[in-house]
């Protein structure tokens, strides 16, 4: 019984692998709250120097991410970015 047991959990395992495939051109959809005097301040500056970051990162300051409501990071997944990253 163990036996059968793990043969499913390794088929839904490989299962799950293959649907998971990312095509080599597929580049995601990111959404940065950044704080105004840290993190956006970095942002800013890789700019200053000619320093360059993907074009899949959109950046979104804010006065302080410490004010972040959750619903905003939640409402980016409903609307379908792949990632939210929040830096203060």
């Amino acid at each position: 019984m163990a036996e059968a047991a793990i043969a499913l959990e390794q088929e839904e395992h490989s299962t799950v692998e293959k649907q998971q495939e990312i095509p080599p051109d597929w580049k995601p959809n990111i959404i940065a709250f950044a704080c105004h005097y840290c993190a956006f301040a970095a942002a800013d500056l890789a700019g200053v120097m000619r320093l360059s970051y993907p074009t899949n990162v959109k950046v979104i300051r804010l006065p302080c991410t410490g004010k972040l409501d959750h619903i905003y990071v939640l409402r980016a997944f409903e609307k379908g970015l792949d990632g939210v990253f929040v830096a203060g």
